[in-house]
């Protein structure tokens, strides 16, 4: 079964955007992600992108053959004995047709859009969003709804990582940048912030799975606090009964019991006949208002020798 991340993965590669812009904008986040530069003969330039999702190997190969006229080819590596998934390996052969195309995915030196400057690529607010999902497609990751909130891109280029950072501060998302081992990381941990970027990537199916596990999440939470606070009220309630009762038998065995007025004797009674009944509960015995019950119970506190603002 694939990890939510896979899922989202394999939503997005079924996804075609339908102008050219954001295309060349998807496949060119995905390769800067992913992909490592190869020398071929005569030091023409080659390309190879790894991956373990199929569908993101073969929406590279789609977006790849579109984007200029260069030869690809993919193998597969099988991992059984490993139990591990199978690694795709997507390679652009080395050629001089390359390099163009290189340059037209900003994956040049002089063509790269940086933090300070999106460049041609991202001019539009449709190819940042097709940027993004194609970095995710090559080296995101998001948490299972349900778990604690985290999406998630890994790479191990800073300047990359300060680009995304930019794109997501751009979007008003709450962005951390950390580095893990030999990687940068860019990630978020707000709910409605993963939310809003997974709507971006149009990653329409995970946006209602992940607001479903949230909508569960915080009616569990809302349960939990009202028991909490329930449980509160019950224990505070039962040590008011305890003292209460106590205060009635201090005043038996000293003998003053039988000596109160009239209403204080019958609601000492009620209180020590029904122990874990509430003032409401008490008064509905007694027939008066809870308010007066709660004057009687601090009356025979004061006879008993405890001056308290407790029930």
């Amino acid at each position: 079964m694939p990890s939510f991340a896979g899922e989202v993965k394999n939503e997005l590669a079924r996804l075609m955007d339908k102008k050219p812009c954001c295309r060349r904008a998807e496949v060119a986040g995905l390769l800067r992600m992913g992909a490592a530069v190869t020398l071929g003969a005569g030091r023409a330039l080659g390309l190879s992108f790894a991956t373990e999702n199929a569908a993101v190997a073969r929406k590279a190969l789609i977006l790849l053959k579109e984007a200029g006229p260069v030869e690809t080819e993919v193998t597969v590596s099988r991992f059984r004995r490993l139990k591990k998934n199978n690694s795709y390996m997507v390679r652009i052969v080395p050629s001089p047709a390359v390099a163009p195309l290189l340059a037209r995915l900003g994956m040049t030196p002089d063509t790269m859009p940086q933090a300070a400057h999106g460049g041609l690529l991202l001019r539009r607010a449709c190819c940042r969003a097709a940027y993004l999902r194609g970095a995710f497609l090559g080296g995101g990751s998001v948490n299972r709804p349900g778990a604690p909130y985290h999406l998630e891109f890994v790479t191990p280029n800073y300047q990359f990582a300060e680009l995304l950072q930019s794109l997501l501060r751009r979007l008003r998302l709450p962005v951390g940048v950390t580095e893990r081992k030999d990687a940068y990381i860019v990630y978020l941990k707000e709910g409605d912030a993963i939310a809003d970027l997974l709507a971006l990537m149009q990653a329409d199916a995970a946006v209602e799975a992940f607001e479903v596990a949230r909508n569960v999440k915080d009616v569990r939470n809302q349960v939990n606090r009202l028991v909490n606070c329930e449980t509160a009220n019950i224990s505070k309630a039962a040590a008011a009964s305890a003292r209460r009762i106590a205060e009635i038998r201090r005043l038996e065995a000293e003998g003053k019991l039988a000596a109160l007025p009239e209403p204080l004797r019958q609601t000492a009674k009620v209180r020590l006949e029904n122990p874990g009944a509430t003032l409401a509960e008490l008064a509905a015995l007694l027939g008066i208002g809870r308010s007066g019950v709660n004057h009687r119970l601090r009356r025979i506190a004061e006879l008993a020798g405890r001056k308290e603002g407790e029930n």
